[in-house]
């Protein structure tokens, strides 16, 4: 690990055979989310509306997920900028936002390329923890599960796929 004064990011991106229009709406509407990010959510698509996606929507209220997460800009079709939250299991960080942005760009009429940064990781302890959970859920989860949705449809929500890549380095 670096020095504590230099700026620690997660970084992803994906190319999607699939329209800028409907990959827009894969994470902005919660028909959409539903499909590839979460199971259930709440979305208020304005700047300071919720952003909250539920990755286990029975549990008691503060252990569904990303619970009290927000919008922070819109610019459509093009960049959603939102808070995020670390998981319940870590309390201290849990307590505190991040910041994850998600740029669109059509490479042509029917392929997306999506790019996603995450930062405001702080060092040590939980936040140590938080931003290797991350690393993977965005990298091994999420985006592979948003190209899998635009292959083969919607994840089924009780046998998800497991879509990490097991290939070593």
């Amino acid at each position: 690990m670096g020095s504590t004064d230099e700026e620690r990011v997660i970084s992803g991106r994906i190319d999607l055979s699939a329209s800028l229009d409907d990959v827009w709406d894969a994470w902005t509407t919660e028909a959409g989310v539903r499909t590839f990010f979460a199971p259930a959510c709440r979305i208020d698509l304005r700047p300071d509306g919720a952003y909250e996606m539920l990755f286990d929507p029975e549990s008691e209220p503060g252990k569904q997920g990303g619970e009290g997460v927000r919008l922070l800009a819109i610019q459509p079709k093009a960049m959603l900028s939102f808070t995020w939250n670390a998981p319940p299991e870590l309390p201290v960080v849990r307590g505190q936002r991040t910041h994850v942005s998600v740029r669109f760009a059509a490479l042509d009429s029917h392929r997306t390329r999506v790019t996603l940064r995450h930062d405001g990781w702080g060092h040590g302890g939980e936040w140590d923890q938080a931003y290797a959970y991350f690393e993977r859920a965005w990298q091994q989860v999420v985006l592979p599960r948003l190209r899998y949705r635009f292959v083969h449809g919607p994840i089924d929500w009780d046998r998800p796929p497991d879509l990490a890549d097991k290939t070593p380095g």
